[in-house]
């Protein structure tokens, strides 16, 4: 049995990945950290096989990797999509995956990597990549701004209640919203919304860019009328 740890302050994207990972018959999540001190804390305490751990978890990625090392615990660095993988395992990571990795390569890259293999994820799939912005840039232009927007705060791990109150309105207005992005996208969950935005870099940057541009207060009445 491989003990795994996931370290990620995303809230949504860690229960995404733990769905992935705790399928597969061998592999068992012992803990989920959403802190530094409760992932050092997991890995005295279980002594896992690896540690799926964000990028930019703890800002001294060396003490991760040496409280890992301590416990003979290999180290997975979930990365943003654009940064060097060679900058985390120059500092003793022993794979990268970045966060529009799909299912089966996750699992890949850990079993390679608890088994004493280095793994890097392959960034220049061309048809995939081709056909993930495909997908996102059809699904991006069938939702509205506000939409947009929803999504990016559902990405961030908001509550409907917290939307409601960046945007003005009420929960139940958001509850509408989200049940027409569901239908628009073909999700059932937000679980499944934020996994398929992250996966889709076209749609993700383009709630991230519309959350943006609604940062600063705008004049008008409050609302969410499309």
């Amino acid at each position: 049995m491989l003990k795994l740890i996931l370290a990620d302050n995303q809230a949504i994207f860690r229960a995404g990945i733990a769905k992935v990972l705790a399928v597969e018959d061998e592999m068992r999540i012992v803990a989920q950290a959403q802190t530094a001190e409760q992932m050092f804390m997991a890995l005295d305490k279980f002594r896992a096989a690896v540690l799926v751990v964000a990028g930019g978890f703890h800002n001294d990625f060396n003490a991760v990797v040496q409280a890992a090392n301590k416990v003979r615990t290999r180290v997975v660095v979930l990365g943003d999509t654009g940064e060097s993988a060679q900058k985390y395992m120059g500092a003793g990571a022993h794979g990268v995956v970045y966060r529009n990795v799909t299912s089966s390569a996750l699992v890949d890259c850990v079993r390679k990597v608890a088994r004493g293999e280095t793994w890097i994820q392959d960034i220049a799939v061309p048809s995939e990549l081709t056909e993930n912005d495909m997908v996102g840039l059809r699904v991006r232009d069938r939702l509205t701004a506000k939409e947009l927007r929803i999504v990016a705060l559902i990405v961030q791990g908001y509550k409907n209640k917290e939307i409601a109150t960046q945007l003005g309105t009420t929960e139940q207005v958001i509850k509408n919203y989200l049940r027409n992005v569901y239908d628009k996208i073909g999700v059932s969950d937000r679980l499944e919304l934020a996994l398929f935005t992250i996966h889709h870099r076209i749609l993700n940057e383009a709630a991230a860019a519309t959350a943006a541009a609604h940062q600063q207060p705008q004049p008008g009445p409050a609302g969410v009328a499309s």
